[in-house]
């Protein structure tokens, strides 16, 4: 089974073709930049897939980061992946980024859970818990610092993700070890190997939003119908 990973969940624009049989990597493209990603993801796609030798109709199957993360981010990746996996008549699958950074994570803790907490810019956190089997132990979900501070103790678990520096920074001295890793995202391979192991359904995949989006519509400047 040959996979298109892709990734536009936070500030990278990230693509990665990868052999499902062989457990090999094909080829990537990651840019990180920031903002943008509509207008880049296809390119960065194509650079992937001309890495790797592969056209598009060689293609089993397209995985893609469903979020938390940026909502606009994350809508373009999600409609991409939705797009050419009908184009192509392949399935699409998602794949969460906090279960991504866990996976990444346990590579340096391979006995330890992960808590992967991601900066939710609102003074919270994106949190959720992996054991080392992937087995989700706490649910996704927009937590305070002191929240993923007591979860983190609950279940003596390593953290992962750029909200980790607020997490052990709550923790002081009685802080959990943490994996090294301060991205928002995961290296694109995990999100290639996590959606290759995952069994395809029919159901398409869904963004993962934990709140509302930060726009908001204006009240108050509602003009009044004409003959009102």
């Amino acid at each position: 089974m040959i996979l298109l990973a892709i990734d536009t969940a936070a500030n990278l624009c990230a693509a990665c073709v990868y052999d499902g049989a062989t457990g090999r990597e094909l080829g990537r493209e990651v840019l990180d930049i920031g903002k943008g990603h509509a207008e880049r993801l296809i390119g960065v796609i194509d650079s992937a897939l001309g890495r790797a030798g592969i056209v598009y109709k060689g293609l089993d199957r397209i995985g893609v980061a469903i979020g938390p993360g940026s909502f606009t981010g994350v809508r373009v990746g999600v409609a991409t992946a939705r797009g050419l996996a009908l184009a192509l008549g392949i399935p699409a699958v998602g794949v969460n980024t906090l279960e991504a950074l866990a996976a990444e994570a346990h590579a340096d803790f391979p006995d330890r859970p992960i808590l992967a907490a991601i900066d939710g810019r609102r003074g919270d956190l994106y949190c959720a818990v992996h054991a080392p089997d992937g087995v989700v132990l706490s649910e996704p979900a927009a937590i305070s610092v002191v929240e993923a501070v007591a979860l983190a103790r609950r279940h003596d678990a390593a953290v992962a993700g750029n909200g980790a520096e607020a997490v052990l920074a709550e923790a002081g001295e009685k802080r959990p070890p943490d994996t090294g890793l301060r991205g928002a995202t995961a290296d694109i391979g995990f999100y290639a190997r996590l959606a290759a192991a995952s069994g395809a359904t029919n159901e398409k995949p869904k963004p993962l939003y934990l709140r509302g989006a930060d726009a908001k519509p204006q009240s108050g400047f509602a003009l009044a119908r004409a003959g009102s």
